[in-house]
């Protein structure tokens, strides 16, 4: 008690929790948009249902890993070396990892998915002759709550033992933590719906959010051969897209508005 008692007092430890918590809703950003595009493919009145389970698993394990720091700290140490040398840096260092760790091999497992996934989306996306389910846009994908359910949890996997990683290399305080964890995660389940929503309505969106898991997926394999991308840039890029396809939207709607002005005026 008396040590929670000196982190609740010490402003130090609510900096850090405000680090964490800011560091946990950023890398919760990734998670939240696999689970919006993966729900929306679901028939409408399991989406909202579906996003809350996904979004559950999410905290569930990041708190059991939490409860097992030194097991997901010892997942860094190398298990396989393939004995290869890499090309050469300006230094003569590799410029990429040929020992990997577990955490390796889940986050190359991970991103492969993710891209194939991906992928497979923007196909569907793009597919005109596909058929829409119903109360979905064309050219989206139809998928059992049970694969849904199985698919978010394999990525709820790979983004918690990286977002877990991340606390466990800020903070040496596991309140601290589990705090930020926990309030990351209701951070996430508050913005699910609208997300998803606004995801659902603006197909453009669509394709820019896969591009994004795309390219989350390419820096998730990059990082498990050891190329480590600086995730600012990543989100750095991410925000501006959006800002630019916000802009496109907000166009959009004022010109359809203008148009509809002019049709009217012309009827009357």
């Amino acid at each position: 008690m008396n040590a929670i008692a000196d982190l609740i007092s010490s402003p130090a430890a609510w900096a850090a929790l405000l680090t964490l918590v800011v560091m946990e809703v950023v890398l919760g950003i990734d998670n939240l948009l696999f689970i919006s595009i993966l729900s929306n493919k679901l028939p409408v009145e399991q989406r909202a249902r579906v996003r809350r389970i996904g979004i559950s698993l999410a905290l569930v394990l990041r708190l059991v890993l939490l409860s097992m720091i030194a097991w997901l700290v010892g997942l860094t140490a190398p298990v396989i070396d393939l004995g290869l040398v890499g090309a050469a840096g300006p230094h003569g260092e590799p410029t990429f990892e040929t020992a990997f760790s577990a955490r390796d091999l889940i986050l190359i497992a991970g991103g492969l998915f993710l891209v194939w996934k991906a992928t497979k989306e923007i196909h569907h996306t793009m597919d005109a002759d596909h058929d829409a389910p119903e109360g979905g846009a064309a050219g989206q994908a139809v998928m059992s709550v049970g694969s849904a359910i199985v698919q978010i949890l394999l990525l709820d996997m790979v983004f918690s033992i990286d977002s877990i990683l991340t606390a466990v290399g800020m903070t040496d305080e596991l309140p601290i933590m589990v705090t930020a964890v926990i309030l990351a995660v209701g951070v996430m389940l508050l913005a699910a719906d609208p997300l998803a929503n606004f995801i659902g309505k603006n197909p453009t969106v669509v394709m820019l959010a896969l591009s994004f898991l795309l390219m989350i997926g390419l820096v998730l394999i990059a990082d498990g051969f050891g190329v480590h991308v600086p995730k600012g840039y990543i989100y750095a890029a991410m925000a501006f897209s959006a800002l630019v396809e916000t802009l496109n939207i907000v166009s959009r709607r004022r010109k359809a508005r203008g148009s509809g002005h002019a049709a009217s005026s012309r009827d009357g």
